[in-house]
């Protein structure tokens, strides 16, 4: 009554953040350790632990409609599903990455050199201690192919009425088969803009993964 005849608003609400499978932040998820343990010593995905912590989180919307959902933990160990809904109703395609290497490019030239990496239909990791990884986006393709571009929207805190920043990225999808299971390896520049507008440090990034089943993970 008070607000009506003085005026007062209610505080807008904060964006519903979507739960996939029960995952959002501050939930645990637990893991079952066979779905890199049975890839054996030729993967590089070693993982010390079967649970996580999610602390935060984020939405890629895509061009095609589709919706990527990411969830961390404070050491940046990602889950990531894909939902043909903002909501998250309907994932597929779950993916478990743990970061390999990070760097700061010196400038212009190294941002280049980067960029014609991940332009390659193999992306050639000696320098990362890296196998060589075959292109999974746009595999059907032998030549050359610009990165695809995306900005994720990422939220710390589920009570929050503004995401925590924005991520401008430039990233490709590599994979390959081993006897046992696929791994996969995403190589990324990626470059953060805070809720005032102001942008970050940018970083070249290398990321080791691996497909999971509905199965073999739950929160």
């Amino acid at each position: 009554m008070f607000k009506r005849l003085f005026g007062g608003q209610d505080a807008p609400a904060a964006p519903a953040l979507a739960v996939v499978r029960n995952i959002t932040i501050g939930r645990t998820v637990a893991l079952d350790p066979l779905a890199w343990r049975r890839l054996g010593d030729q993967t590089k995905f070693i993982l010390d632990r079967d649970v996580l912590d999610i602390t935060a989180q984020g939405t890629v919307t895509l061009d095609s409609g589709q919706f990527v959902h990411r969830f961390y933990t404070e050491d940046h160990l990602m889950l990531q599903a894909m939902s043909d809904d903002a909501a998250g109703m309907e994932s597929y395609d779950f993916t478990l990455f743990m970061p390999w290497t990070s760097a700061y490019p010196a400038g212009e030239r190294e941002r280049r050199i980067w960029k014609d990496r991940l332009s390659e239909p193999v992306f050639h990791g000696a320098a990362e201690s890296l196998p060589d990884y075959p292109r999974f986006w746009f595999e059907e393709s032998d030549g050359r192919q610009p990165p695809v571009t995306i900005w994720e929207t990422v939220w710390d805190d589920r009570a929050a009425r503004a995401p925590y920043s924005k991520i401008f990225q430039t990233c490709m999808l590599y994979a390959r088969d081993l006897p046992d299971g696929r791994e996969l390896m995403l190589a990324l520049e990626m470059q953060p803009e805070n809720a005032r507008g102001e942008r970050g440090d940018l970083s070249h990034e290398i990321m080791i993964g691996i497909p999971l089943e509905m199965a073999e993970f739950r929160a």
